[in-house]
């Protein structure tokens, strides 16, 4: 049986002593930039191999995708498996109660009157989570 994502991702972070946080948390914006460079990075690459192939280097590159997600979530303390329910919870309010789908010319499922949106804020905040207003230009700047 295989283990989840997120289980084997916070074992990753453990054993080589990276950020690990179990409750939702703001980072440094170094860590943040830092994280968000590794996600663009992986992107670029499924990007790339999608288009490219093959496709056993396409499913790595997928992996790779979601693996550092959740290590970014992890770092965050982000339970990124209750977020992921929450917008599936909203995508499927797509689907109309007659059971039609709206869509784009190139098949993107499109947001009909009964679309409900996805309240993640209320998910972290379960969580534990405690909003708190973003800072100003000047805060950052000063710091």
């Amino acid at each position: 049986m295989h283990s989840s994502p997120a289980r084997l991702v916070r074992e990753f972070h453990l054993a080589f002593g990276l950020d690990a946080r179990t409750t939702p948390t703001e980072v440094s914006q170094e860590l943040a930039a830092h994280r968000g460079e590794l996600l663009a990075e992986e992107a670029a690459e499924v990007a790339e191999v999608s288009v490219t192939g093959p496709l056993d280097r396409l499913a790595h590159e997928l992996a790779d995708v979601v693996y550092v997600a959740y290590g970014t979530a992890l770092v965050h303390g982000i339970d990124l498996d209750a977020v992921i329910a929450e917008i599936h919870r909203a995508n499927m309010t797509k689907l109309g109660p007659d059971g039609r789908v709206s869509r784009r010319a190139d098949g993107k499922v499109l947001k009909g009157d009964h679309y409900r949106a996805p309240d993640v804020s209320e998910v972290l905040r379960r969580q534990g989570w405690e909003e708190r207003e973003p800072l100003s230009v000047r805060e950052h700047t000063d710091s």
